[in-house]
C-alpha cells in the first residue's frame, strides 16, 4: 500500500510539475517566463553623446528593482488519505487490428527518463533519453532558473547544470507537455556562493565577475569570453562562469551561473559582480528583461526583475553597465 501511495504521489508531482512547465514555455507574455511579480520600469537612460564611438560605456547605477524570496523546496502535493487499487493490465499485447488485407500494428508508447547525479563543484549531471523525440525542444526548470535546449538526433540530452538547491530537483518539459522529473541530492552546494542571470532572446545580456580587485581584461575577470574552469572552482583557486541554453532554437531561454567557491578560498575581499549588455542591431530601440537569481545563507532564492530599455541603434558598439542588478559578493579567505 505504501509503494502504491508514493508512485501515485509521484505521478501527480509530475503531472504538476509538467503542465506548470508548458505554461511557463508556451506563452507570449513576459509575465509567464518571470512570473507575477510587478516589475518596475528604470529611469530613463541618459542621452548619449558621442554615442558612435565603439566601447562606450554607459553606467546604470540608479535602476530600480523589484525581488522577492522564496522557499527552495519543491511544492509537491499530499499523499491521499485513501488509495484506489486498479488490476494490472496483462502484459500480452492486444492483437493488431484488421482492416481487409491490412494488418495495423497499435504505435509503441514513448518512454521517457531522466536521471541526475551530482559532481564536482556542486553541479549536476543531468540526463534524458526520449528516442521517440529527436530534435525537440524541451525547457529545464530548477529552483526559479529556467532554460531550454534541444535533444539529439537520438532524442537524448546530456548537460552539466549548477545546482540552486542542495535537495535538487528538476523538471524537463517538453512543448507537448511530456517530460520528466529528475532528482538528487548536492552535498557541496553550502561551499559556494552562486548567482544567476537569466534571459529571452539574443538580448547581449552578460555576467561580469572581477575578483579581489581584477581590472577589465585582467586575470580574475570572467565573463562569457574568459569564463574560468571548473577544476579552479574544485581547488579553491577562482570561480567560474557557465551557460546554459540553446541559442540556436527558437525564442530560446538562456542563463548564465557564476560560482565561487567560498569554503576552499584562501584569499579575503570582494568580488565586483555586474551585468552588462552591448547595443547592437539586435536590440537597439528596444525593451530587454532579465531576471537575476542569488542563493541566500537560509538556502532560499533572491529574484529581482528588470526591465531596460536600449538606447538607439546610433549606439551601437556602447555598453549598459548595471551594477545593482547582482549583489558583490564579500569572501573571508579560510
Amino acid at each position: 500500500m505504501l509503494r502504491t501511495k508514493e508512485i501515485l504521489t509521484a505521478i501527480g508531482a509530475l503531472g504538476c510539475a509538467i503542465g506548470i512547465g508548458f505554461i511557463m514555455q508556451n506563452s507570449e507574455s513576459a509575465q509567464a517566463f518571470y512570473g507575477p511579480t510587478e516589475i518596475e520600469r528604470p529611469e530613463e537612460l541618459p542621452e548619449l553623446r558621442g554615442a558612435s564611438a565603439a566601447n562606450a560605456l554607459l553606467n546604470v547605477q540608479e535602476i530600480k528593482l523589484t525581488s522577492a524570496e522564496f522557499d527552495t523546496s519543491p511544492n509537491l502535493p499530499q499523499p491521499e488519505s485513501e488509495v484506489v487499487t486498479v488490476s494490472t493490465p496483462s502484459s500480452v499485447s492486444d492483437a493488431p487490428e484488421t482492416y481487409g488485407s491490412i494488418e495495423v500494428t497499435p504505435a509503441p508508447l514513448c518512454e521517457i527518463a531522466a536521471s541526475a547525479r551530482p559532481v564536482a563543484a556542486a553541479m549536476v549531471d543531468l540526463n534524458m533519453q526520449a528516442p521517440c523525440l529527436p530534435n525537440e525542444r524541451v525547457t529545464v526548470h530548477h529552483n526559479g532558473m529556467i532554460f531550454t535546449v534541444t535533444t539529439s538526433d537520438q532524442g537524448e540530452l546530456s548537460l552539466r547544470v549548477p545546482a540552486l538547491a542542495q535537495e535538487a530537483v528538476f523538471i524537463l518539459a517538453f512543448t507537448s507537455g511530456e517530460g520528466a522529473v529528475a532528482q538528487t541530492t548536492v552535498e557541496e552546494l553550502a561551499d559556494f556562493d552562486r548567482s544567476v542571470l537569466q534571459w529571452k532572446g539574443n538580448t547581449g545580456f552578460q555576467i561580469h565577475a572581477r575578483e579581489f580587485g581584477a581590472d577589465y581584461g585582467s586575470t580574475g575577470h570572467l565573463w562569457d569570453g574568459a569564463p574560468g574552469e571548473i577544476a579552479d572552482a574544485v581547488s579553491g583557486n577562482g570561480g567560474v562562469l557557465t551557460r546554459h541554453g540553446d541559442m540556436n532554437a527558437a525564442d530560446p531561454l538562456l542563463a548564465e551561473v557564476y560560482s565561487f567557491p567560498k569554503a576552499h578560498n584562501a584569499r579575503s575581499g570582494k568580488i565586483a559582480l555586474s551585468v552588462e549588455t552591448e547595443v547592437t542591431d539586435a536590440n537597439c530601440g528596444l525593451e530587454i528583461e532579465a531576471q537575476s537569481l542569488e542563493i541566500q545563507p537560509d538556502g532560499g532564492v533572491k529574484t529581482q526583475n528588470l526591465i531596460l530599455p536600449v538606447p538607439d541603434c546610433d549606439a551601437e558598439g556602447s555598453f549598459l553597465v548595471l551594477n545593482n542588478l547582482l549583489q558583490d559578493l564579500k569572501v573571508a579567505g579560510r
